[in-house]
């Protein structure tokens, strides 16, 4: 049920009241005790966020929830206590020991796929990296992707593509943010596909401006267009999904992406140095790998054979080997039950709620305007916008002299950043805006 801005701040306790840190330093003091996830107040306080700040900024990297410092805490003290059992039991013992299996398995349960189709990575940028080195791209294709998408996902196309002498486009899918819609952005999308298009390569919800993009039409745009192909010819749908994972109530599944590759330590709140890439196994067949795996034996018995492996390409052998902070890989699991136990719907209600909240208080105070559709269908849980006249790193400072962390997006275009997640709390958001509107 959608709430008035003022039933809002009544709820908080906070309509006709001036809200200043300190009162909010004492709702913060709650101890941890017996996890409630129906009670806000109880997720909050799984967070050990310092009460020096009021964060919006939780989305660049987690602060582990309790249950997740807990399985960090146990893995690394049987990894200190005994070493080399416990690694090598965990990565090449028997299935029953094997501890990437229950990862992939509570991955799978989460994005509505199976645990086979589920390959572990360290980040989104490995992920994506992973992805277009890892296909067949030839001289003469190439892969579309927009002027909104990060860095990183841009280079990863730029190496993959000038190692092969394929190519790289970007476009753009909207002039301006208040024309921004659904239709003109599958439209500027379907226009711009070409008979050499082999991959499209997007971002779900985008951390410059928060818009988010519809998935599933534009993958059915795309299939449409494969209809008329033939296999060798078809178009790959790839997806940086790290800011709607954990913070939008859709299954990565069965939202049409061929490739969806995400980090795990944003808005899932799993270990730092997490993350996955899901596909279907037609898909993980279209790669080539390209760093060693140890998490699969099927490559290392072939190089015993002194033979390539035999078969498709499977998504544990892409998988990247090597030895790794096993403690916060083989915790993931404790992060995907935490979200599961509050409820994916609920936990993106609540995303939803403060940020509306935030937009709707930014759009009320004059000379700042939000680059960050209304729409909750085109948004998620970042909130962009600009202070007229005042520079980004002025306000920053501003709002950090209020004990307000907010941020500002690493683009060619910057904006101011506001995020609320779910360790945050109605009177947090009026904090935010009571700073801004003071702004002078």
């Amino acid at each position: 049920m959608s709430l008035t801005r003022r039933e809002f701040l009544l709820n908080a306790g906070l309509a006709g009241a001036g809200v200043s840190f300190a009162s909010l330093a004492s709702a913060d003091d709650t101890t941890v005790s017996a996890f409630q996830p129906d009670d806000w107040q109880s997720v909050r306080s799984q967070f050990a966020l310092s009460k020096k700040h009021i964060n919006f900024a939780s989305f660049f990297i987690v602060s582990h929830p309790k249950p997740v410092r807990d399985a960090i805490e146990r893995l690394r003290q049987q990894i200190d206590e005994d070493p080399f059992l416990t690694v090598n039991n965990g990565m090449f013992g028997t299935d029953a020991q094997n501890l990437q299996r229950p990862v992939r398995e509570a991955a799978a349960g989460y994005l509505g796929g199976k645990p086979e189709e589920v390959c572990l990575t360290s980040n989104t940028t490995t992920g994506l990296a992973l992805i277009y080195h890892g296909l067949s791209l030839r001289a003469g294709d190439e892969v579309l992707t927009t002027i909104h998408d990060h860095y990183a996902h841009h280079e990863a196309i730029r190496l993959a593509t000038n190692r092969v002498g394929a190519s790289m486009r970007k476009v753009a899918l909207f002039d301006h943010h208040n024309t921004i819609s659904a239709d003109q952005i599958i439209g500027r999308l379907r226009a711009a596909i070409k008979a050499n298009t082999r991959v499209v390569g997007v971002t779900w919800v985008h951390s410059s401006s928060g818009l988010r993009l519809p998935i599933r039409a534009i993958a059915d745009v795309i299939a449409k267009i494969n209809s008329k192909r033939t296999e060798n010819n078809r178009v790959l749908l790839v997806v940086d999904g790290v800011h709607g994972l954990g913070a939008v109530d859709e299954t990565v599944a069965e939202m049409g992406a061929d490739f969806f590759a995400a980090g795990t330590h944003k808005w899932l709140f799993a270990p730092r140095g997490t993350g996955l890439i899901w596909a279907k196994a037609e898909n993980w067949a279209r790669l080539t790998p390209i760093i060693p795996t140890f998490s699969s034996p099927e490559p290392y018995d072939a190089w015993v054979r002194d033979e390539p492996p035999k078969g498709p390409t499977k998504a544990d052998w892409i998988t990247p080997g090597g030895f790794y902070a096993y403690e916060h890989q083989w915790a993931m699991p404790a992060a995907f039950h935490f979200h599961q136990q509050i409820g994916r719907k609920r936990i993106a209600e609540r995303i939803d709620e403060l940020n509306a909240f935030i937009k709707q208080g930014l759009a009320e105070i004059p000379d700042i305007t939000v680059y960050t559709p209304n729409d909750p269908k085109l948004s998620a849980g970042i909130v962009s916008f600009r202070v007229k006249g005042k520079k980004n790193e002025g306000v920053l400072k501003h709002l950090l002299g209020q004990n307000i962390l907010a941020s500002i997006s690493p683009y060619g275009i910057a904006y101011l950043r506001l995020a609320a997640g779910i360790m945050n709390t109605p009177a947090e958001v009026e904090s935010a805006l009571k700073a801004l509107r003071s702004l002078k």
